[in-house]
């Protein structure tokens, strides 16, 4: 399984993915899922993978070949960020489609993306892709975007997270969320791809990866654990009618 979050803020991008990938219990692997493309100075975007795994390469190898033969359009000749968001669904579907014309087989082969970046002097712009190949974007309302095993670390976004959030206070959070899920999923694993991206830098991140051993996230961890305890402690106590 796979777990993928990626935040819009005021200030800029964030985008942690996973790195397991499981066949069956007796068969993990790591496989890297998400990847960088751009332009020093000039264009910024992150595709982030979740789904079946040969779809997915599929998709990463098509765009990067666009690229190497200059084939139009591509992925730097595209003039704003919805049209490279046109640009992943389509292949998407196309990828699919050569494998099965059966709707119903068509299934066995989804996968999910998120896009964000920036070209440009336009905006930011973060987008969700369905295994259709249509896709919605993220507003000031909705923040961020998640792929894969994402509901042991939601609750924690949608508490927490806020458009106008400091871009450092947001990667904590974000942090967290793959924390909760790391303790409640085992398809879920590590290391930790983290890409932050800081709005009209217009450069190429090279982005962090977090493994078991990453002192800054095992303080975090243990400090949310111990924060949590103590807030339950702190908490009101049950009246006696709850015990009747």
């Amino acid at each position: 399984m796979t777990y993928c979050c990626a935040l819009r803020l005021k200030d800029g991008l964030v985008f942690i993915s996973d790195t397991r990938t499981n066949a069956g219990v007796d068969h993990i692997s790591v496989f890297r899922k998400l990847y960088i493309f751009g332009i020093e100075g000039k264009r910024f975007f992150t595709i982030q993978t979740s789904g079946n795994l040969a779809t997915t390469q599929a998709v990463i190898g098509y765009l990067k070949n666009q690229l190497t033969l200059n084939q139009e359009p591509n992925l730097y000749s595209v003039n704003t960020m919805f049209e490279v968001a046109e640009l992943v669904g389509h292949t998407l579907r196309k990828v699919i489609a050569d494998v099965t014309a059966d709707t119903l087989e068509q299934s066995n082969y989804y996968c999910s993306l998120l896009v964000g970046g920036q070209i440009g002097e336009e905006p930011m712009q973060l987008y969700n892709i369905y295994p259709q190949g249509n896709f919605i974007s993220a507003t000031k309302d909705t923040p961020f975007f998640q792929i894969g095993e994402s509901k042991y670390g939601k609750p924690i976004l949608d508490r927490a997270l806020s458009y106008d959030m400091p871009i450092d206070e947001a990667l904590r959070c974000a942090l967290i969320s793959f924390d909760s899920t790391l303790r409640s999923n085992v398809s879920v694993g590590m290391p930790l791809d983290v890409l932050v991206y800081k709005k009209d830098s217009l450069n190429l991140p090279e982005g962090k990866r977090i493994n078991e051993s990453d002192e800054y996230f095992e303080k975090i961890s243990k400090q949310w654990s111990e924060t949590l305890k103590k807030g339950l402690q702190d908490l009101p106590k049950p009246t006696h009618d709850y015990f009747d």
